[in-house]
């Protein structure tokens, strides 16, 4: 049975709970609570996150070192690994422990829809990429031409106005891909409705996810300062704040 709840859309009661298909508007200080839970979640199991984090940090340096296959291949494992850690959050939530093998649960659960939702993805990568370097490179080719002041300018201007639309492209891109992997691995929702579904969930929560990412920004700034240990700790957090926000919006 289905009942209508004015500022979120549709909210379908489930033996396991009340699923909104297109999520719920929540309050912008939601954002730090997400947060919070993320920091809780990290505090039941540090060993375990931290060890996750190791290993997660040095298939992602090996990749990156591996030219343009590298990063096609990391492209496709991030939806999958961020799915099993999602797991592991749902079994803390519930009383149960973080495994290690949680980190490739999302290769023995809905494999294939997480990598069409990496497809789609890096699509939308590619298409971005091609827009931003016919705009950049036009520019550079005809400021090269110019050879003046005026030209320098402006190979300068194209470059920022690339970078402008890349930006401008690829924010929604992520809204997107945020809570994807988790509508997939969670409520078995095919790779294009899933990424519609994130999309419209985040729009209806600009402000606090707004706020989310200037919070995220400052604690990456700082996580990454000596030489990017904070970030065996954030990175746990981060994800552990994924899923509470897909609770919120969408549970």
């Amino acid at each position: 049975m289905a009942e209508q709840d004015s500022s979120s859309g549709p909210v379908i009661n489930t033996a396991s709970g009340s699923f909104a298909p297109e999520g719920r508007g929540v309050d912008a200080g939601r954002a730090i609570e997400w947060l919070k839970a993320g920091w809780a979640d990290f505090l039941k199991n540090p060993g375990v996150w931290i060890a996750i984090t190791v290993v997660v940090m040095v298939i992602t340096v090996v990749l990156a070192m591996i030219p343009l296959v590298g990063h096609l291949a990391l492209n496709f494992l991030v939806p999958v690994f961020v799915a099993g850690l999602l797991l592991g959050c749902k079994s803390l939530r519930e009383g149960g422990e973080l495994r290690f093998d949680h980190l490739f649960a999302g290769f023995k659960q809905n494999t294939g829809n997480l990598i069409m939702v990496s497809v789609y993805y890096l699509v939308g990568v590619v298409i971005i990429s091609v827009l931003t370097m016919l705009v950049g490179g036009g520019a550079a080719m005809t400021g090269a031409v110019m050879g003046n002041g005026i030209g320098m300018g402006l190979a300068a201007g194209g470059f920022l106005i690339a970078m402008l639309i890349m930006l401008v492209l690829m924010t929604p891109l992520a809204m997107a891909i945020w809570f994807a992997p988790a509508l997939v691995v969670f409520r078995n929702i095919e790779p294009i409705p899933a990424m519609k579904a994130s999309f419209a969930a985040c729009m209806k929560n600009i402000l606090p996810f707004l706020i989310f990412g200037v919070v995220v920004m400052v604690l990456a700034f700082i996580a990454s300062l000596p030489v990017f240990l904070g970030w065996v700790v954030l990175f746990p957090v981060l994800v552990g704040s994924q899923y509470s926000s897909y609770l919120d919006l969408f549970e």
